[in-house]
């Protein structure tokens, strides 16, 4: 089986198994739509306010909401012993991570399309910009590409619930801020340009760690 055969069948088996248990999606998105909803009334936004600080709320939801994710699917691998399934196949190791991120991916993007039309209503922001797709796009995959990895690190510990965040943000600061900004900047009606520099980050950032995590993620599971 080709690599790409092989990644696209550990993606169909994340999606078949959500689509049975419903658990992992509907968990990480009423979690994302509770903290747009708190945030909204907790900071009596106006008009003159509420543009500035959707960005920090919207990324504060996915950030959030997509560890939970993360965590909750390799749990569930860890909990039917399916990772010892795929550990036994004779792929490579690599392939289980680059599906995972993919199925990760998708999951948080489809909770963002629900979340957006609701920070659309509370927040009065816009959100059929190009621009934006492209900017939560690259957000979530940096998200993703380092949440995996620190998921398959930390799922057989203990307090694997605590330690997925406690090593991940520290590591994902870049791109939640690169995110903010640019996020900020297309919202409030600016030049994509401007946007440019963070997008460049964090598509850089996106690289050198999917990267990284190919190549490390064989060590890191097999532990």
């Amino acid at each position: 089986m080709s690599f790409w055969r092989a990644m696209l069948a550990i993606l169909v088996k994340d999606i078949t198994v959500e689509l049975r248990s419903r658990e992992t999606f509907s968990a990480m998105l009423v979690f994302a739509l509770l903290i747009a909803v708190v945030f909204s009334f907790a900071l009596e936004l106006r008009v003159d306010n509420a543009r500035q600080l959707a960005p920090g709320i919207l990324w504060v939801a996915i950030a959030f909401s997509g560890v939970l994710g993360i965590n909750r699917s390799f749990l569930l691998e860890r909990e039917g012993a399916c990772i010892e399934g795929l550990m036994l196949s004779p792929q490579d190791r690599s392939v289980i991570y680059v599906g995972k991120v993919l199925a990760s991916v998708l999951f948080m993007l489809l909770a963002e399309a629900v979340l957006l039309p609701v920070l659309a209503v509370l927040f009065d922001v816009p959100i059929l910009s190009p621009s934006l797709w492209v900017i939560l796009l690259l957000g979530t995959l940096g998200l993703a590409v380092v949440g995996t990895l620190f998921a398959a690190m930390t799922v057989s510990t203990r307090a694997r619930d605590i330690m997925l965040p406690l090593l991940l943000f520290p590591v994902v600061v870049p791109v939640i801020i690169a995110a903010t900004k640019s996020t900020g900047l297309i919202l409030d009606g600016r030049p994509l340009a401007e946007a440019f520099v963070w997008m460049r980050l964090m598509s850089a950032f996106d690289i050198v760690f999917m990267v990284i995590a190919v190549l490390g993620f064989e060590y890191v599971v097999e532990e």
